[in-house]
């Protein structure tokens, strides 16, 4: 019985989540929370024009709190709409945004490429759109695109990529759009942070690096040293020898007179 419960709830709010999403199509519909409080059902619907949700005097909001009264049988349903702070970080949204320009006619590849650099440029992580259906001919195929790094299995997909559906339909048939955005605010489990060493530590750390630097100036000094001792070493004994060379000549020269 309580799985039951589980997949009669799941699917109410489906249902609310569709017929929020066909009602609000021109407002920027972007999604919608649902909590169950003492005081009733709590809707909290996500827009990117929260003016056409609400309406003039809050005429539009009151009819659909009606609508969703009656179709669903909720208890005192209360709607509450935020706007969506960055409307390109909203999958839902994009892809609307994506079918509304494919039924103006506007060629696919040009439409999903304009969108790819509209994510990526708010801070988005990564971006994977795929359009499906007859985009090319009479028959269907499939065309992914994808910039940034997106995961694509395990838990971090599951917990911080967003996705967002939408169809759009053409004379061709139904094309489908699937938008999947790494938000720019996902902390990875694999992320290594590179910590910079403070100031105190390099200085400390050219200090000693200094020192040795004293050393091999005091021993090169001390290399010169006896290098210009051995030089002059050297310039005393052929000094000698010159002298002694010239002594014996003058004996000679004696010596044949």
């Amino acid at each position: 019985m309580i799985e039951k419960d589980f997949v009669t709830e799941g699917l109410k709010r489906t249902k609310i989540d569709e017929f929020l999403e066909s009602e609000l199509e021109r407002a920027g519909y972007g999604g919608m929370d649902l909590h169950n409080t003492p005081l009733g059902t709590m809707i909290v619907v996500y827009a990117e024009r929260p003016g056409m949700v609400i309406g003039r005097g809050g005429k539009t909001v009151r009819a659909i709190t009606q609508n969703i009264k009656e179709k669903f049988d909720l208890d005192n349903p209360q709607i509450e709409v935020k706007e969506v702070d960055v409307p390109e970080l909203n999958p839902r949204i994009m892809a609307a945004k994506i079918a509304n320009m494919l039924q103006r006619g506007m060629h696919f590849r040009r439409v999903a490429y304009s969108n790819i650099r509209r994510i990526m440029g708010a801070g988005a992580q990564g971006v994977e759109i795929t359009i499906s259906g007859k985009i090319r001919g009479s028959r269907s195929a499939v065309a992914k695109f994808v910039e940034g790094y997106i995961k694509k299995c395990g838990e971090p997909s599951i917990k911080y990529v967003q996705e967002g559906f939408a169809s759009a339909n053409l004379k061709p048939g139904v094309l489908g759009i699937y938008v999947r955005i790494m938000p720019p605010e996902a902390v990875l489990p694999d992320k290594v942070e590179i910590i910079a060493p403070k100031v105190e530590d390099i200085v400390e750390e050219v200090e000693v690096s200094e020192e040795p630097e004293e050393e091999t100036t005091e021993e090169v000094e001390s290399l010169e040293e006896t290098e210009e001792i051995e030089n002059l070493e050297e310039l005393e004994e052929i000094s000698e020898e010159i002298s002694e060379e010239e002594v014996s000549e003058e004996v000679e020269d004696s010596d044949d007179e």
